[in-house]
């Protein structure tokens, strides 16, 4: 059977779970590494501008944090609308295969649209295939487009 599992926006108090969630996360992507305290910066960043972004989270029934997903709003030119970038998706390895990570994003692209969103986009790392298969599984579309960085 599974686990009772309820989802709510991130607070303050969640940030070091997070953080360790992003550890997991950014220790199996090529372009990230784990900084706890630079992990705890953004996420206190993001947490405390709800205008801008949200961050989902699941929970166990005692608490126990085991999932999350952010989605921040930029204004998208080309759909004359706000648009959502989703980032940090992770489920505890214990709890995947159950329906969570769908929920998260689920609760995520409803935050978003409730906020005027018309599309939502995301990255993924392009040698995650478990990743890949996940988000076309949902409905995700490839796009033409090359994500490219510069640090400031």
């Amino acid at each position: 059977m599974d686990a009772v599992i309820s989802i709510r926006d991130a607070q303050e108090k969640d940030a070091a779970q997070l953080a360790d969630l992003l550890h997991a996360l950014f220790s199996i992507e090529a372009d990230f590494k784990p900084d706890m305290e630079k992990q705890k910066a953004g996420l206190s960043m993001l947490i405390s501008q709800p205008e801008h972004g949200v961050i989902k989270a699941a929970f166990t029934e005692d608490g126990k944090l085991i999932g999350m997903v952010s989605a921040q709003l930029v204004i998208s030119t080309a759909q004359g609308a706000r648009s959502a970038w989703v980032e940090d998706m992770v489920v505890h390895a214990e709890f995947r295969q159950q329906g969570i990570g769908r929920k998260l994003l689920q609760s995520a692209l409803d935050w978003a649209k409730e906020k005027g969103a018309t599309r939502a986009q995301l990255l993924v790392d392009i040698e995650n295939e478990p990743a890949i298969g996940y988000y076309r599984h949902l409905g995700w579309e490839s796009t033409q487009l090359n994500a490219r960085r510069l640090f400031l």
